[in-house]
């Protein structure tokens, strides 16, 4: 009898076999598995921006005048990111060639002028991952190359380097495995600097803020 049973029992498991092979029911499930936000990227940006400056300054009698800044930009940036599960950290850096100025008057023919000429940051990066797309925040330390000016019958300008910080979110969506398209506001606040006047202009202090969105293209690597 226990002969008999072993007999069987290796004669259905060879029917069955083959049977199973033969079956694509039968088969193991498989699940294609999600974008994995983990490499280095590299890509473009553009958009708009807007924002106030303030400048002030004393030659035997306080002055102040607000001229707002707007105008567009356009630059490049690099990342590197690694995904837990659906968190996604990383560290990002940016820069950007602008057109973002404006002026301001005080006076019959005193005119104050602020020029955002390019700026940048570095970042870091932290959002949630569903698949093909990663909400994020964003924030760090920001620089600006920023133009201070006044035109009273004769010119005169004088650019800084400024430095302060940043903070904004975004939204990234993967086309393919490499390219991926997103949206992204900001916000930057670049300090107050003090520039020295010359030619009996005054000297003055300068700060800028600036609020852009954007579009941006990258390419994974």
């Amino acid at each position: 009898m226990r002969r008999l049973l072993l007999a069987s029992a290796g004669f259905l498991t060879a029917l069955a076999v083959p049977a199973l092979a033969a079956d694509p029911a039968a088969e193991m499930p498989m699940t294609a598995p999600g974008f994995d936000w983990t490499g280095y990227y590299a890509g473009l940006q553009g958009g708009y921006g807007w924002g106030p400056s303030d400048i002030s300054g004393d030659d035997g009698g306080v002055f102040s005048v607000s001229p707002d800044v707007s105008g567009g930009f356009v630059g490049g940036h690099v990342a590197g990111l690694w995904q837990f599960d659906q968190a996604v950290l990383g560290a990002e850096a940016e820069l950007n060639y602008s057109s973002i100025d404006g002026t301001a008057d005080i006076g019959p023919g005193n005119t104050f002028g602020t020029d955002i000429k390019w700026f940048g940051s570095l970042n870091a990066k932290a959002g949630y991952a569903k698949d093909r797309f990663l909400v994020y925040g964003t924030g760090g330390i920001a620089f600006a190359g920023i133009e201070t000016s006044q035109d009273v019958g004769t010119s005169f300008s004088s650019t800084q380097t400024s430095t302060g910080w940043t903070v904004g979110a975004g939204v990234d969506y993967a086309l393919t495995d490499q390219f991926v398209v997103g949206a992204q506001y900001r916000y930057y606040d670049f300090g107050s600097e003090h520039f020295d006047g010359s030619d009996g202009f005054t000297d003055r202090d300068q700060s800028v803020k600036l609020n852009t969105v954007g579009v941006n293209l990258s390419y994974k690597f």
